[in-house]
């Protein structure tokens, strides 16, 4: 309730923003899933409606994951804003290009078959960059600056942000590779060696809601704070490990679903040990409790 109350009290015009177009992405990618299931399209292929699925739900949450992380940093608000801004444009461009041209039965990445098709595909290149830049600017003050007065929460926020850096960085070699095997006059095969980033891209992703969220719900816990530090850092190396061996998987070729036996034993183990410090956070909670201590401490202030 804290939180949400101060989205809607003290949030920025450009998180506000941020949050409102979030939602609407995420949307858009249930639309285009309710779509894809009633017309029984190919949830394969580059030109699959599953595109426009992926890229709307994920970057609906991102950008509202970024949002409300990065809203923990101490930063100038102004810096904030064209950040956050810049995120925001950069994040409706991509979902908007990808859907227009599911629709229109076309490729939206490596497609450079006529000018405009080219220049869609070379902004959603330029989209790319922008995510890479801005995000690389959020981890750099997360760094520098102080942050968040909570150890815990500190050490979630800037986990996340750099998990998240190593996400959209993966991105852009998918792009790379992609556009120097495209123009190599190899389209297929520009699908399938960018293709191959995508478990480590999809994993990486999420970790800025993951670490921030399991932070913040173990302050609505009776765990003192060096308690709560111990299991972030517990979820931090749990989300290392498992990004780092979904991102060996990914670079050597790899099928996740088909690893190796001691690769795949590293990643349940750490997915496990992910789980484990949620459901420790999740059990701790105690609401009746806090909601005593709040109307307490109501009633000694009045």
């Amino acid at each position: 309730m804290n939180a949400l109350t101060r989205i809607r009290y003290d949030g920025r015009p450009a998180e506000r923003i941020a949050y409102a177009v979030g939602a609407a992405l995420f949307l858009s990618g249930v639309v285009h899933a309710l779509v894809l299931v009633a017309t029984g399209g190919s949830w394969l292929g580059p030109l699959s409606m599953r595109k426009a699925v992926t890229f709307g739900l994920s970057f609906g949450l991102t950008l509202a994951s970024v949002a409300w992380a990065t809203s923990f940093l101490t930063m100038r608000p102004r810096l904030r804003g064209v950040l956050l801004g810049a995120f925001t444009w950069a994040s409706v461009t991509e979902v908007v290009l990808v859907s227009m041209q599911a629709w229109r039965g076309v490729p939206s990445h490596f497609n450079f078959g006529t000018p405009f098709d080219n220049v869609v595909s070379m902004t959603l290149a330029a989209g790319g960059g922008v995510l890479v830049l801005t995000v690389v600017g959020f981890t750099a003050t997360a760094l520098v600056e102080p942050g968040p007065d909570a150890p815990s929460l500190r050490l979630a926020v800037r986990a996340g942000l750099v998990v998240l850096v190593a996400a959209l960085a993966t991105g852009a070699v998918m792009i790379g590779r992609g556009v120097v095997a495209a123009r190599g006059g190899d389209p297929q095969l520009a699908y399938t060696t960018a293709g191959a980033l995508k478990p480590l891209h999809a994993v990486a992703m999420h970790a800025i809601l993951v670490l921030p969220a399991l932070a913040w719900i173990l302050r609505f816990t009776p765990h003192p704070e060096p308690h709560r530090l111990r299991i972030v850092k517990t979820a931090v190396a749990a989300d290392a490990l498992l990004t780092a061996v979904i991102g060996v998987e990914s670079f050597t070729g790899i099928d996740p679903l088909a690893a190796p036996l001691p690769l795949m034993v590293l990643s349940a183990l750490a997915a496990a040990v992910l789980a484990g410090t949620g459901i420790h956070a999740l059990s701790g909670i105690e609401p009746a409790a806090r909601f005593a201590r709040v109307l307490n401490g109501k009633a000694r202030g009045r």
